[in-house]
């Protein structure tokens, strides 16, 4: 993961910080650490979803401002607080009566992880049911486990699972490839934990508490066909040698 900061160029789109006079209009848009999708390069806050919120409200001249948060804080100021959104934001059955939707930004594949010594083999998810699921609090992978009745040891950071795993604390962890790759390279734990089985594609947003007018849901949802249209979405993941269409 350090290795694919380095990488990524620093054509960093500008966050519009929106002054006091504009307050009434201003977006509140929040996100979390999930490279590449939403990251820190050089202190500022970028990465493939980011770069196409950033430009959407450009090109709708909508004043924002950006923070970044832990996910579960950001997640519920967006369900809770008028005129917030949350992104990059999985979109389920349960969620979607309770915000206003634009994407989908990017997709994000589920993966179960272990450890390679343990040679654990899962034909499908099911198998996976007389293990300890390591998830990360408030995360759709949390919950998804848990409603299906699996076994789940939650932890307040992600970056916390792999440490537990390696520790024989749980026995799977469930993540994603980039979030998992940055975790294990940080803890140089790249030969001993492996992924074990992809168990689900998802679909991410801009997720928007529904006080957000739908005109502009709508506008957004519009500018970002255009954006796919004239060749800003492929620049973008290509700044991050990423196609979210085809990974």
């Amino acid at each position: 993961m350090k290795t694919f900061i380095r990488l990524v160029a620093s054509s960093l789109l500008a966050v519009g910080l929106a002054s006091p006079a504009l307050a009434a209009d201003t977006l509140h848009l929040v996100t979390e650490e999930s490279p590449p999708y939403n990251t820190r390069i050089d202190g500022k806050i970028a990465g493939i979803a980011t770069d196409k919120v950033v430009e959407m409200m450009r090109r709708a001249k909508r004043p924002f401002k950006l923070e970044m948060l832990p996910w579960a804080r950001a997640y519920k100021m967006a369900f809770e607080l008028p005129q917030t959104c949350v992104f990059s934001t999985t979109r389920t059955k349960e969620r979607e009566p309770h915000f206003k939707w634009v994407g989908p930004l990017a997709f994000n594949l589920w993966v179960l992880y272990g450890k390679a010594d343990r040679n654990i083999h899962l034909t499908d998810l099911e198998d996976a049911r007389q293990y300890v699921i390591g998830t990360y609090n408030a995360d759709v992978r949390d919950s998804f486990l848990r409603d299906k009745g699996f076994t789940v040891d939650t932890a307040p950071d992600d970056a916390l699972n792999p440490v537990k795993l390696r520790a024989n604390r749980i026995d799977l962890w469930a993540s994603s490839p980039f979030e998992a790759q940055g975790a294990v390279e940080d803890n140089a734990y790249d030969d001993r934990i492996v992924p074990v089985l992809t168990f689900n594609r998802v679909e991410l947003y801009l997720a928007c508490h529904p006080s957000v007018s739908s005109r502009l849901v709508d506008q957004l949802n519009r500018i970002l066909v255009e954006m796919e249209n004239d060749g800003t979405i492929g620049a973008i993941e290509q700044r991050y040698g990423f196609n979210s269409r085809k990974n």
